[in-house]
């Protein structure tokens, strides 16, 4: 496989998303508890909702906002909302005041429209061949996020004490504090000027991707970049990403309720999600070089059959629920990296695709808490499974192709 060796400049952006998966884990991840202790319990999937329609209305806009002024300034300004957000949802969840713990929800969803292209700040920054390595290192790194949450969790339910408030709600705080943070690393991050895999450059204003010096002559008879999702080059590993981002924050953010009322208590919900972050980013360095070596196509399928069984074993219990948790993590790990890595050079279409994304997401768990709360766990956990056979779809429809704008051959 593939040896990857990351620069000082890719490590600040790993710790930096390293980061913003801990803030997302010590807030949004158990905003659904914090949403029953305020006593709507039956709109447990809301703040989730609101998290994820405002990240697909942001993706886009802070898609066009990095194409105009670069990576940098727009991932710094990302971060710098998602602490906005952060400190507000604080203060609604402490002071029981919803339409603000809400709005703060919302801003933290917007900054993670933003936050989340780092990845293809990251992809464009490195040879084609090695991309689904370093996409695989990020992910990686994120567990270490995940980690500095659960070891804070006693001075967090310490200051929850003496505010006389849940864990949950002073992970806000926590949330703010890992996000302020990633802005200052990434604001020392310094983009190359020109991507050495031939991307669109990750620091300055660029348009399309730069094409080898080879191809100058012929610019004119060049590949164009897709400029819809329903392009042929996008519309499978967009497919991917949405039905993979879709199906993992809905199971994601309404399982440690089922959870909840099967009696778990938050220290063993907190090992639910820990089990689940270790699925999503803790194989980074396994996935991410298959995918180099095999393709995104190895992604689709192998995906969408963990996808599978983490929606049919979420009806389990004992066991089976934290093996569940896992399963969906990994299957999201290889659908999603494989789509992004698919999608890396597409700069005009990358936000677009993430706008898809988190819409997907948001309906899922919107619908996901009404069904929970009229019909139970069972008809959403089935519905899950029928949806997790999409990507199969994607692999049908991917081809081997010359590499376009950088894009590696699958």
């Amino acid at each position: 496989m593939t040896t990857f060796r990351p620069s000082g400049g890719l490590v600040l952006l790993f710790v930096a998303q390293a980061l913003a998966t801990g803030a997302t884990t010590a807030s949004t991840v158990l905003a659904s508890l914090v949403m029953s202790g305020l006593g709507h319990e039956s709109l447990a999937g809301l703040p989730s909702t609101v998290v994820t329609l405002a990240a697909a209305v942001s993706a886009g806009l802070f898609g066009n906002v990095m194409l105009r002024f670069g990576r940098r300034p727009g991932l710094v300004w990302a971060y710098l909302l998602g602490v906005l957000g952060a400190v507000l949802g604080f203060v609604g969840a402490w002071q029981r005041f919803l339409p603000l713990f809400l709005l703060g929800a919302g801003l933290v969803g917007a900054a993670q429209g933003g936050y989340q292209q780092a990845r293809y700040a990251v992809a464009e920054s490195v040879p084609a061949r090695v991309r689904g390595t370093v996409l695989g290192v990020m992910m990686l790194a994120s567990v270490v996020g995940s980690a500095g949450t659960g070891a804070l969790s006693g001075p967090l339910l310490t200051l929850a004490t003496r505010l006389n408030t849940s864990s949950e709600v002073t992970g806000w705080l926590l949330a703010a504090a890992f996000l302020l943070l990633g802005a200052g690393l990434t604001l020392c991050w310094k983009p190359p000027v020109n991507a050495s895999s031939g991307a669109v450059s990750s620091g300055a204003p660029a348009q399309i991707a730069t094409l080898p010096s080879t191809q100058a002559s012929r610019s004119t008879s060049a590949p164009k970049a897709p400029t819809s999702v329903f392009d042929p080059a996008v519309r499978w590993p967009a497919l991917a990403v949405a039905t993979s981002q879709g199906l993992m924050v809905t199971l994601m953010s309404l399982t440690p309720l089922r959870a909840h009322h099967m009696g778990m208590d938050h220290v063993q919900v907190a090992g639910l999600v820990t089990v689940h972050i270790a699925g999503m980013f803790g194989f980074g360095w396994l996935t991410g070089p298959l995918l180099d070596r095999l393709g995104s196509r190895f992604g689709y399928v192998s995906g969408a059959l963990l996808l599978l069984c983490a929606a049919l074993t979420a009806l389990l219990s004992g066991a089976w629920l934290p093996g569940s948790m896992f399963l969906l993590g990994l299957g999201w790990n290889l659908c999603y990296v494989a789509g992004s890595k698919a999608l890396t050079g597409f700069v005009g279409i990358q936000g677009r695709v993430d706008a898809l994304a988190y819409l997907a997401a948001g309906v899922g768990t919107l619908v996901g808490g009404a069904v929970i709360a009229r019909w139970g766990f069972a008809p959403l956990s089935l519905t899950c499974a029928v949806l997790a056979l999409l990507p199969l779809l994607s692999a049908a429809g991917t081809r081997p192709r010359a590499a376009v704008l950088g894009v590696a051959t699958d």
